[in-house]
């Protein structure tokens, strides 16, 4: 991620990625944005939300209740009408796009 340049988010954006940090992975008891499985956020003018995002593993079982949790997430900040997921294995998931917040919640040091 280091490599990768950071883009400015909209305020609707940056307002949908804050609201995405209150959805809870059941197992880890981490949110999804700190875990670092949302790669990138976009709403355009008319309120059509796309979040790219991956899961820990392919086949996760939480699938269907992540989708839901983020798109009733995405859908309550003002401006956002809709929202498709996205959902990405490239670049896959590692510890190294967790948070530092992240890992010492989950006695990962190092």
């Amino acid at each position: 991620m280091a490599d990768e340049q950071e883009r400015q988010y909209s305020p609707t954006e940056d307002a949908v990625m804050g609201a995405l940090e209150q959805v809870i992975d059941p197992e880890l008891g981490i949110d999804l944005v700190n875990l670092g499985l949302i790669y990138d956020v976009q709403v355009d003018e008319e309120g059509h939300c796309i979040i790219t995002m991956t899961l820990t593993t392919m086949g996760c079982p939480l699938g269907d209740f992540l989708n839901e949790a983020i798109t009733k997430a995405a859908t309550s900040v003002d401006g956002v009408n809709d929202c498709k997921i996205n959902l990405v294995w490239e670049p896959a998931w590692g510890l190294d796009r967790m948070s530092r917040f992240a890992k010492i919640a989950l006695g990962l040091h190092g």
